[in-house]
């Protein structure tokens, strides 16, 4: 069935052909100038090596590396080589070895997204070659499937796109790293320039070595625990130093592709985009968030974006010069300017008197004293971006009607174009808490001591009495329902201060039934968030994460929806309701494939349900960075949706760990807005069209997938005892917990799987190179369907269902991912619980491998992507000494008690180190 034969290949893995070394693999043209920046910068790495820490480092990094790649390539004496390498590192040493590493890994990543950019400009040279997923496809697909100007208008102003920021489950890069990065990016690019001389070459080569030497110097992660302002920072970098800049850039393409595709005279798209944070909102994972909390995020947010707006209306003004004796201004700028002189006159003094005759000069400056009175909460500010939008708005339509479109007005959009999209608060923030603490809140406001024993329908009907009765909460609060009622006060302080787009919704996890949401009102009632009539100004999401969850939510949503208290809420809403779907639970209750179509079954029910009763509706996506978790390509999944799930809305998550990969650099970040709109506008034109939700038989064939491969999981991970020992002693999963642990807190050891949170669960796997979750039980389930269906008939499938075709393709990349020479290391840390385990994961990689490349087709994993398949292969070597190193240092670690700081520090550099040479945190 496939050229794939475990026994035959020993020592080498399944993206290498059995003669193939690294000397042989090729890049293509198009990849070339990568591959001579990659070499570039090793070799500036290496002269790092030996300037900062001298011969003796150099050669052993080199060592271990020519060892690794040795290894894979089946010589036997490789792993002896690495672990004499290893050992003769002393504890304080430890880390410079695994910098040396990392640091490598660093440009090369820079390297990589530079070369992502260099491709997306090669594509927009090519007038006559489309990029796949980018704006002018889209907009050409669109065409051609029927859509006239009219109709591709109505469908771009449907749009809304909101990409929501997490915290970084580790420790995020400094921002003064990033900025480094980006340096280093800027001068890769410049160097492509072929008028440079020599001496120009050696310049921009003696910055970037400047650049990495700092890097080094540099203190990787701050010494001191995490708080949500250091997440907040690490967020806000993207936000204000790539994403500001890159929106304008993104309509504009928009609006070319618009008029190359259907010719001049359509309109600009309103705005798409918008974006939204759980930094400082996340109550339920941060029990330090408070009504302070939520008030200072909020705080630094509009302060950041009124500094950039001050400064871009300074740009203006600088930049619009024309005087009236020249050319003529509307009258409405010359009121408003009168308008303003009135209330900021020690601006208006400060004006030169050569330039009182510039209008538009003259409006931006006293636009400015305003920002700064809205900054400063002085007197006469905007009290609303809309205000500001207005005043930009009279420039721009003086502009146009005065000759100058060519004379200032491309840039009065661009700044018109981020007002629209940031507003005075940048980002909007999500709050979130579990049902259990909001129940626990409302059963002692209500004093009610039995509240928590009540049945759902109890309790649902109490709170609807409270509302109705427009009851109080009782005296004497404790401390902690005093928290949770401030906050809400600071939810209704932050709309009124920043705007109703500053808060997004309030996510209930573990929803379990109408009480659940209804007591987010009531709270958000006795905490003085409510309008006329007591309503309550904020969208509640339920957020469904369980197997068993996200089996009842259309059940769940369906009692929601009658109940007349929250339908009432509703209705003021606009009659649209936001639903979160998590994937990381799911995945680790039954397995990616069973995760995966129980995530699109559950969409398609609640489709049914929310159209019966005539709701808007956004399903917000909880994919977490790893594939396991939901990871993997956005367009993909937003394509491979069940009809009708999409409608032009997208809210997903971009874990703290992703967004440097997808917002990293300017260029990198609007290739990701543009995949995000095409992939939603695709998926809602398209919706129906040719909809492989007749194939009664697939759905089938799925049904049986994904049966068999959650029993055969579920035997494995819950069923055989012995089995949450063997995952916690052959992962580092006992060091990443420490990672992620608050401020002051001890991560629980447990002993229940089901206790344990999917994050932890996936990221010790990926340290280990096994990332099980991603395909364990999956070759199981092929096997069967292949031998109960035929294999045509799944090979057909795998051919013409796009929901297939990605999920097939998301195992085939954690398969590639995937080393069970590397993870075998780790799982004999687990003792004779290695010989129990070991082998039954290694038969399903084996399995699934071998299912996987027949229906593919190959004979190799990723033959049908040569340049990740490459990328793989080529970093792995780089990996592997990190990887064997964690392995070691885990021993000593956990020989000592788990006490030795040295030795958890020089784990975490391991565990930063895997993460960035894989590029998945998990």
């Amino acid at each position: 069935m496939s050229a794939w034969n475990p026994d035959n290949l020993t020592g080498l893995h399944p993206t290498a052909r059995p003669t193939e070394r690294r000397q042989d693999i090729e890049f293509a043209e198009k990849d070339a100038q990568l591959r001579r920046d990659v070499h570039e910068l090793g070799n500036l790495v290496g002269e790092l090596l030996r300037e900062q820490c001298g011969e003796e480092l150099f050669q052993a990094v080199e060592a271990a590396r020519r060892a690794a790649i040795d290894r894979r390539e089946g010589d036997p004496t490789a792993g002896a080589r690495i672990d004499a390498v290893l050992k003769q590192f002393s504890t304080e040493s430890i880390r410079d070895f695994v910098r040396a590493f990392s640091t490598f890994f660093q440009v090369v990543n820079t390297a990589e997204q530079v070369h992502r950019i260099r491709r997306r400009r090669d594509y927009l040279k090519a007038a006559s070659v489309r990029q796949p997923g980018s704006i002018r496809e889209t907009i050409f697909r669109l065409r051609d499937s029927g859509l006239d100007p009219a109709a591709t208008g109505r469908l771009l102003a449907s749009l809304r796109i909101v990409p929501v920021f997490s915290a970084h489950p580790t420790a995020p890069t400094r921002r003064t790293i990033l900025r480094k990065h980006q340096a280093i990016a800027r001068r890769l690019v410049e160097m492509q320039n072929p008028e440079l001389t020599p001496t120009e070459v050696a310049a921009f080569v003696d910055a970037i070595r400047s650049e990495i030497t700092t890097i080094w110097q540099t203190e990787e992660y701050p010494a001191e625990a995490r708080t949500v302002f250091d997440e907040l920072e690490h967020a806000l970098f993207f936000l204000t130093d790539v994403i500001y800049r890159v929106v304008p850039a993104f309509y504009e393409a928009i609006e070319q592709a618009l008029a190359e595709t259907y010719g001049a005279g359509l309109p600009a798209p309103p705005s798409i985009v918008r974006f939204a944070s759980w930094i400082g909102g996340d109550m339920e994972d941060n029990p330090d968030i408070t009504a302070r909390t939520i008030r200072e995020v909020l705080a630094r947010q509009r302060s950041l974006v009124l500094d950039l707006y001050h400064r871009e209306c300074r740009d203006l003004a600088n930049k619009l010069s024309q005087g009236t004796s020249r050319v003529a201004a509307d009258g409405a700028v010359h009121e408003r300017i009168r308008q303003y002189a009135a209330h900021f006159g020690r601006a208006m003094g400060a004006i030169p008197l050569r330039h009182r005759d510039m209008p538009y000069r003259v409006l931006l400056r006293l636009m400015m004293a305003r920002l700064q009175a809205t900054h400063d909460d002085g007197s006469y500010p905007y009290e609303s971006p809309e205000e500001f939008l207005e005043d930009i708005g009279l420039i721009a339509a003086s502009l146009r009607a005065n000759r100058g479109t060519n004379a200032g007005l491309f840039a009065v959009r661009r700044l018109q174009r981020r007002v629209e999209t940031f507003g005075f608060h940048l980002m909007a923030l999500d709050l979130k808490q579990s049902a259990i603490a909001i129940r626990e809140v409302v059963g002692r406001c209500l004093d009610d001591s039995q509240w928590l024993e009540r049945t759902p329908e109890e309790r649902a009907e109490r709170i609807r009495e409270a509302i109705r009765r427009n009851e109080s909460p009782r005296e004497n609060l404790d401390n902690d329902a005093k928290r949770v009622l401030a906050a809400f006060q600071a939810v209704s302080f932050c709309r009124r201060k920043y705007g109703r787009r500053a808060i997004g919704p309030f996510i209930v996890s573990m929803s379990h039934g109408t009480d659940d949401l209804l007591s987010v009102l009531l709270l958000g009632r006795w905490g003085d968030l409510h309008g006329p009539g007591g309503s309550v100004p904020l969208d509640v999401a339920p957020l469904f994460e369980t197997t068993e969850d996200l089996a009842n939510a259309h059940a769940t949503m369906r009692q929601l929806l009658q109940d007349p208290i929250y339908w009432e809420h509703l209705a003021r809403r606009e009659r649209r309701q936001i639903i979160m779907l998590g994937y990381s639970d799911s995945n680790k209750d039954g397995g990616l494939a069973a995760a995966r179509w129980l995530l699109k079954q559950t969409q398609s029910a609640l489709v049914q349900v929310l159209d019966d009763a005539g709701v808007e509706f956004t399903f917000f996506h909880g994919r977490g960075g790893a594939i396991s978790r939901g990871g993997g390509k956005t367009h993909a999944a937003v394509l491979a949706s069940p009809p009708g799930a999409v409608r032009g809305r997208l809210r997903a998550i971009d874990q703290g760990e992703m967004v440097s990969a997808k917002y990293g650099f300017r260029g990198v970040a609007l290739r990701t807005l543009e995949q995000a709109m095409g992939s939603v506008a695709l998926a809602t034109a398209l919706s129906g069209q040719g909809s492989d939700e007749d194939g009664a038989a697939w759905r089938g064939m799925m049904d049986d997938l994904a049966r068999s491969s959650r029993e055969h999981y579920k035997a494995l991970v819950y069923d055989t005892p012995g089995f949450f020992d063997y995952f916690k002693l052959a992962t580092p999963v006992d060091a990443i917990e420490r990672m992620q642990s608050r401020p002051g807190q001890e991560p629980a050891p447990g002993d229940d799987i089901g206790n344990l949170k999917g994050v932890p669960w996936v990221a010790a796997w990926t340290q280990t190179r096994m990332i099980m979750p991603g395909w364990f039980g999956f070759g199981t389930g092929l096997d069967a369907i292949m031998n109960q269906h035929g294999e045509a008939a799944v090979r057909d499938m795998a051919q013409n269902w796009y929901f297939f075709q990605a999920l097939l393709g998301d195992v085939e990349l954690v398969l590639a991912k995937a080393d069970l020479g590397i993870a075998e290391h780790y799982s004999e840390l687990a003792g004779e619980l290695h010989t129990r385990f070991f082998a039954r994961l290694r038969s399903e990689f084996d399995l699934c491998v071998a299912r996987v490349l027949a229906l593919r087709g190959q004979a190799v994993l990723l033959e049908s992507n040569p340049a990740l398949r490459r990328a793989i292969r080529l970093r792995n070597p780089y990996v592997d000494p990190m990887s064997l190193l964690q392995v070691e240092l885990l021993r000593r670690w956990r020989g000592g008690n788990r006490q030795d700081p040295q030795l958890y520090e020089a784990l975490l550099a391991t565990i930063n180190g895997i993460t960035r040479g894989l590029q998945d945190s998990g």
